[in-house]
C-alpha cells in the first residue's frame, strides 16, 4: 500500500493543476456568459435576489469571476484568487440559493454545485497551486510546501533539497 501511495504522491502537481484549469475555466465561462447575457440583466437579477448594490456587484461578480479564473488557470495569485471567488461562492449561495436548498430543480440547481466550486477552491487555497505554475516558477508562493509535506519522508527531503 505504501508503495501505491508513493507512486499516486507523484500526481499531486498534475491534479492540483487540473483543479486550477477545470476550476478557473468554469469560473472564466461564468463571467463572460454575464457579460454575454447583458450587464443590465444580471444587474435585474442581482436586483430581485437581494444582492447589495446590484449596479455594483453585477459588473464587479463578472469581472472577478473572468480575472480569478484566469489567475487559477495559470496558477499566478492562486491562494488569493481562490478566496476572492471563494467570497462569491458564498455570496451565490446565501442571496441567491439559501431559499432553493442543496439540491432543488426549479426554479434553477440548489447549492450543491456551489459547494463544490468552494471545495475546489479551498483546496487551491489550502494547498496553493503545486509546482506546474506561474507562482512556483517566480518563487511567488514558496512552491510545493503542502506538497512535500503531503509527501512520504524521502521525497520531503529531496522536495526541500532544491
Amino acid at each position: 500500500m505504501r508503495r501505491i501511495c508513493g507512486m499516486m504522491d507523484l500526481g499531486q502537481p498534475f491534479t492540483l493543476l487540473a483543479v486550477r484549469i477545470i476550476v478557473g475555466g468554469l469560473f472564466v465561462y461564468h463571467g463572460i456568459d454575464k457579460f454575454d447575457a447583458g450587464i443590465s440583466m444580471i444587474e435585474g437579477m442581482f436586483t430581485s435576489w437581494g444582492v447589495p448594490a446590484p449596479g455594483f456587484t453585477a459588473p464587479l461578480t463578472a469581472i472577478v469571476e473572468i480575472a480569478g479564473g484566469l489567475a487559477l488557470m495559470a496558477g499566478i495569485g492562486t491562494r488569493l484568487a481562490g478566496m476572492v471567488l471563494g467570497v462569491v461562492m458564498l455570496g451565490a449561495i446565501v442571496f441567491v440559493k439559501a431559499d432553493l436548498g442543496l439540491i432543488s430543480t426549479e426554479p434553477m440547481p440548489g447549492a450543491e454545485l456551489d459547494l463544490a466550486y468552494l471545495a475546489g477552491l479551498a483546496t487551491l487555497v489550502a494547498f496553493g497551486p503545486g509546482r506546474l505554475s506561474v507562482d512556483a516558477l517566480i518563487g511567488l508562493d514558496g512552491i510545493g510546501h503542502a506538497e512535500a509535506d503531503l509527501a512520504p519522508a524521502g521525497r520531503r527531503a529531496m522536495a526541500t533539497s532544491h
